[in-house]
Parts: C-alpha cells; structure tokens; sequence
C-alpha cells in the first residue's frame, strides 16, 4: 500500500470527476490519503472531502500565500477545528518568499500559531518553504528550543543545509513529482541523504504532475511514479519503498488509523 501524503482534491479541477480520481488512486493501491488545508476559511470543504472517503484524512491551516487572509488568527481557532476525528495535521503553513503573495510580516505572524497549536496538540506540523531555507532554519531551531513539536516538510525542494538541519532537528521529509522531473539533479542528491524512517511521498495535485504527465493535472494515483523514482535514488525495492514511506506516515500522523486491509 502506497500514502499520498499531500492532495487537494476539493478545488475545482476535481468537482467533476472526483469518485473517479479516487477509484484510480485504490486501484493503484494508494489506500490512504491526506487532503490538506490551504485556507481556514475552506475547511469545511477539505473536511466535506476527508468525510466522504475511508482512509481520508483533513489538516486544518493557512498557506503562507493566504497568510494576508488571517495574520491574526488565534491559536484556539486552530485548536478548536482540530477536534474532528479525521483531522491530523495543523496546516499547510510557513514562509514563501519566491511570490511574496503575502507580506512577510503576516506569513510569520500566521506561521507562529500554526506552531504553538502544534505544540499545543502535538499534531504534526506541514511546512511549506521556499526560498526561505535560512529563515525557516532559524525559525523552527529557536521554536523547537522552546518545546518540541512534531513537523514535516513537504514537498521539499531545499538546498542541502535546510535538509541537514531539519535531519537534525527530527523533522520528516516529503517528496513530490518534482523528483521525476528531467533537471532535478540536486533535488535527487539530497534525497540520497534525508532518513529513510522520516521519509514519505506525495502528488500535492492538482500541481505537479510527475513524469510523464508533467503539465497535466496531476492525481493521487500518480504518487506510484514517485515511489518509483525513490526506490531506484535509495537502491530500495518497491515493496519496500511502500512499506517505508507508509510506516513514515503512520509514524508521524499517529492520529491516522492503518487500513483494515493493508
């Protein structure tokens, strides 16, 4: 069994065919998947998703882009929508200096409660950072001396230092499609070096669709083609790719039950 550790199946580009996206993702024995909240104010439709579905799961957060939306938000408000059964992780959230689609100011101020209601709830945190490896750095080793918390950083596409630091720090690690594609040569080194026990996959579709479906809307059926990859960076078989991506997930998102049938 296979976990797609990072969807956002209730946009759009999934309202017409979603039972299908799903039914693909079984058969291609991707047996869990977590749908990831990028706005507070859409919870309830990332919620609706993870209801509808066995073996769906919800977190609750504000991507960095969306920080302008709540840079106010209270911990409690995160706390309180964490409460459903079927919510396990506090986020997306962090810091995205590429666009700057919000001020620098608020994606700190909305970051920070993102962290103290996961150490609060011991939920795992779900980073998103780019270009902003040194500040994302300083950030969590100053947080973490306060008290710990459980955190991942998906999707990563950060210089090695980050990675290191982060390895040191006890962070997990996910990979998406972008370790498919043809020019990520450094992106593949460092995958050579990140834990193999705190490490999973992911699609993040609709985006980043891997190899070859590069530029197509992308679904979790698709995170095969990134086990796939890995397997052969790591000198793992699929199986055991499989195995440990998913015992990386259950490990870190203890709220999460294992399919009755895996």
């Amino acid at each position: 069994m296979l976990v797609d550790s990072h969807v956002n199946l209730h946009g759009d580009q999934f309202a017409n065919d979603l039972d299908a996206v799903v039914a693909r993702a079984h058969a291609a024995n991707v047996g869990t998947m977590l749908n990831i909240c990028c706005k507070v104010s859409e919870f309830s439709d990332v919620f609706a998703i993870a209801e509808r579905y066995d073996n769906m799961y919800a977190s609750v957060g504000t991507h960095p882009h969306e920080a302008r939306e709540n840079p106010n938000i209270k911990v409690s408000d995160i706390i309180d929508l964490t409460l459903y059964e079927k919510v396990i992780g506090i986020g997306e959230t962090g810091l995205d200096f590429h666009y700057n689609y919000s001020d620098s100011d608020d994606q700190y101020a909305n970051f920070q409660a993102h962290i103290e209601a996961a150490r609060e709830t011991s939920l795992p945190l779900i980073v998103h950072s780019r270009e902003a490896d040194e500040q994302m750095a300083d950030l969590l080793e100053r947080e973490m001396k306060i008290g710990e918390f459980p955190a991942l950083l998906h999707c990563y596409t950060g210089g090695q230092r980050l990675a290191e630091r982060a390895i040191e720090m006890g962070l997990y690690f996910s990979l998406s499609g972008i370790l498919t594609f043809k020019n990520a040569h450094d992106l593949r080194n460092i995958a050579k070096i990140l834990p193999e026990d705190r490490l999973m996959i992911e699609t993040d579709c609709p985006y980043l669709a891997p190899m070859p479906n590069r530029g197509r809307r992308n679904e979790p059926a698709w995170v095969v083609r990134v086990a796939e990859d890995l397997a052969v960076l790591k000198g793992w078989s699929f199986e055991e790719t499989a195995e440990r991506t998913t015992n990386a997930f259950f490990n870190l998102f203890k709220k999460a039950k294992r399919p009755l049938n895996e």
